[in-house]
This record gives C-alpha cells, sequence and structure tokens, in this order.
C-alpha cells in the first residue's frame, strides 16, 4: 500500500523521539506510539500537512489529527465544505473517508512538548518529499504553521527566503502548485484568538476553490 512506501512505521532514525515514544508507550500500553502515516484520499487535490502527532492524539490512535482537540476543529472544517463524510474522526478504523483531500505532517513521530528539533525536522523531510513526489494530484499544499511551512518547501528544494510564512498567503510555487498559509489549528492558537474558526474556515475554502479549477 502506499503508505509503507513514503514512511517507515518502525523508524528509530531520531534517537530522541524514538526514546521518547518508548517511554509514552511504557505509560500507555494501548497507545499507538510509532511513526503516523498519511491519512486521506490516495489521489489527492489538497495535501494538509500540520506539525507531529500529539500526545494524546495521533500518537494514541494512530490517524493524524485524531484525538485531540486540534482534529476538532479540522475534521470538522473539511465537513463542512464537503469533503470529509462525518464531523468527527473518533480512530483510525471508523468510517470517516475524505475526498481530495490527504492529511500529513511535517514530523511522523511524537516530539516532547510538541517541539521537534531543527535536526529531526530535517531527518524526517524525506518522507514528505516522497510524499508530494508520489501524490503530484496534489496541486493544493496547506501548510499548518510555520514549521509545516518551511518543512513544504525543504521538501520541494525552494529556498524559504522569498516565500514567507503568513496565515492566509498564498504563495504559487514555479513547479505549478500553490501553497496556503494557515496558523495550526490548536487549542492555543483558538483560545488567544489568534485563529478563529472562520479564519481556518476562508483558509480551507480557498483551498478547495483552487483545487477545483
Amino acid at each position: 500500500m502506499i503508505e509503507t512506501a513514503l514512511y517507515d512505521p518502525s523508524c528509530r532514525r531520531c534517537p530522541r523521539l524514538a526514546s521518547f515514544r518508548d517511554e509514552v508507550k511504557a505509560e500507555h500500553p494501548d497507545y499507538w506510539c510509532r511513526p503516523v502515516a498519511a491519512f486521506g484520499d490516495a489521489a489527492p487535490r489538497i495535501l494538509v500537512v500540520g506539525l507531529a502527532p500529539g500526545l494524546h492524539g495521533a500518537n494514541r490512535s494512530g490517524r493524524p489529527f485524531t484525538g485531540d482537540y486540534a482534529g476538532i476543529l479540522l475534521y470538522e472544517t473539511l465537513h463542512a465544505l464537503g469533503i470529509g463524510s462525518q464531523p468527527q474522526s473518533v480512530a483510525a478504523d471508523d468510517p470517516l473517508r475524505l475526498t481530495g483531500l490527504r492529511i500529513t505532517n511535517a514530523v511522523k513521530c511524537l516530539p516532547p512538548a510538541n517541539k521537534p528539533t531543527p535536526d529531526e525536522i530535517r531527518r524526517c523531510n524525506a518522507f514528505l518529499a516522497a510524499e508530494l513526489a508520489a501524490h503530484a494530484s496534489a496541486r493544493v499544499l496547506v501548510a499548518l504553521g510555520r514549521i509545516a511551512h518551511d518543512a513544504v518547501l525543504a521538501a520541494l528544494a525552494i529556498r524559504r527566503g522569498g516565500v514567507p510564512f503568513g496565515h492566509g498567503a498564498e504563495h504559487h510555487l514555479e513547479n505549478g502548485r500553490v501553497l496556503l498559509d494557515s496558523y495550526h489549528c490548536s487549542r492555543y492558537n483558538t483560545n488567544t484568538r489568534r485563529l478563529t474558526v472562520q479564519m481556518f474556515h476562508d483558509v480551507l475554502a480557498r483551498a478547495v476553490a483552487l483545487a477545483a479549477r
């Protein structure tokens, strides 16, 4: 299957992340605690790139943005836009389906305090590059946060200098793709009103409009 070609479920190339996963697994034996594969349409028009699995979210469930607050806003928005078959992602084996959209992360493993190091981001970037190459149908890339934005550019071998991150920014890349930026849909960003439901909806609605062209 395509997931096994684009990520390694037993990857331990980042010692700190591998050790942290082991610690969490010892405390929560029923958690996934492995690299998390992408989820969604196998031939997407839109690829959403997040930061990394959350401790009690994707790291627990094994599906991106599933089990934590960020996933609530993301999947409710996708459902409202007609992309998600249901408004909630409950578990990796629930019947949720995404149409024309796929979700992945810049870093596939849970980082301590949700903060991967620059070296860890670089080590994992080959997987994102492989995803972007395999899913050439994804003409619209949505980066949730600056780290995801920078990871997409690195994966496409594009210099960051001329493509600055900014919420709502729309970057037309040389390869014909469009990169859209959004603040991450984290609880912190929404609680502080840095990101509102409407702001997030507007970015994803724009992605849908661009993908339909």
